[in-house]
């Protein structure tokens, strides 16, 4: 058994199961590795990928389990590397991150701005996805941090740490009715049709929850991943849009007017999280601290320390996380 193999087959499960898509990128050729896929399954005496003729249709139930400890082995020889990139070049190296729109456009330009400024040589990248694909990208080792609101939760290997807590605000064209609401009511937003998250989205469960408290049913007319494709439909007048509020910005959106909400939906909190058992690299650390002050180096570790969701919960009790 090869080390290369076990890549194989993990990159083949990872693109589909198309040995061509494969081929291109890792650079080499579609025989070959069909040819070292072959190879292991001979060795190992089980089909990891049932076929019809030429063509992988699915994984098998054995091969799913083979490429569980397959991911697992990978994912130690990365973080073999990342050791000794460490003590090599610590100011050097790679960082990945997943994230979701909101997250990338409001919340992360300056850390990465300045994060780029201390570490030039350090490349950084960036996914942008739905939270349960960042959580998923988080989970298998694709990328070294997610950063989501919602789904992280459903992924046990992932630790995840609170970095801050946020609200939403309303937003609808000037001279619009609610302008001259002196304070909001869940009913009041009732009355119009709504544009907001795609459900699992930016704390849409938080938005959801408060109108079903109420017996109530937002008529939500229009969704969206992208905070800026909101606020769009609501200045061409599709309904008022419920958005996170760091989302609003009072100089690129001077024609519409946010309608504080803080008061009618629960606080919703975003989170880093990465896999555990993971390399930190000390550019690492940084990033999550310039990210969240109250995550440091110490904290960060003690976290790794703590097995389940009580603990970690425990560790940030008595943490006043910041509020946007």
């Amino acid at each position: 058994m090869k080390l290369q193999q076990l890549r194989y087959i993990w990159e083949v499960a990872h693109h589909d199961l198309n040995v061509s898509a494969t081929a291109q990128s890792l650079y080499t050729s579609q025989p070959g590795i069909s040819k070292q896929i072959r190879l292991l399954e001979d060795e190992l005496g089980v089909e990891i990928f049932s076929r019809s003729g030429k063509h992988l249709t699915r994984i098998t139930p054995a091969g799913e389990a083979i490429l569980r400890t397959a991911g697992e082995i990978l994912r130690k020889v990365e973080s073999i590397k990342q050791v000794a990139q460490e003590f090599s070049n610590e100011r050097k190296g790679s960082l990945s991150i997943a994230t979701t729109h909101t997250q990338a456009r409001y919340a992360l330009p300056r850390v990465i701005g300045d994060f780029i400024k201390r570490y030039p040589d350090v490349s950084l990248h960036m996914h942008q996805g739905t939270p349960m694909q960042i959580s998923e990208m988080a989970a298998d080792g694709t990328v070294d941090f997610a950063i989501a609101t919602e789904a992280m939760e459903l992924f046990s290997d992932l630790i995840m740490l609170p970095c801050y807590r946020w609200n939403r605000c309303v937003l609808v064209p000037k001279n619009h009715p609610l302008t001259q609401v002196s304070q909001l009511t869940i009913e009041d937003i009732a009355k119009f049709p709504i544009v907001t998250y795609v459900f699992g989205f930016t704390g849409r469960s938080k938005l959801d929850e408060a109108f079903l408290e109420r017996g109530l049913a937002p008529k939500v007319v229009f969704t969206a991943a992208d905070a800026d494709v909101i606020k769009t439909y609501v200045k061409l007048g599709l309904g008022i849009g419920i958005v996170a509020k760091m989302a609003f910005q009072p100089e690129e959106d001077s024609d519409l007017v946010a309608l504080d909400a803080s008061h009618l939906f629960r606080s919703s909190t975003t989170k880093i999280g990465f896999r555990r058992g993971t390399f930190l690299r000390g550019f690492m650390y940084e990033f999550i601290e310039e990210f969240a002050p109250h995550l440091t180096k110490d904290v960060i570790n003690e976290a790794f320390k703590r097995h389940s969701k009580m603990e970690l919960d425990e560790l940030f009790a008595d943490v006043e996380l910041p509020v946007y």
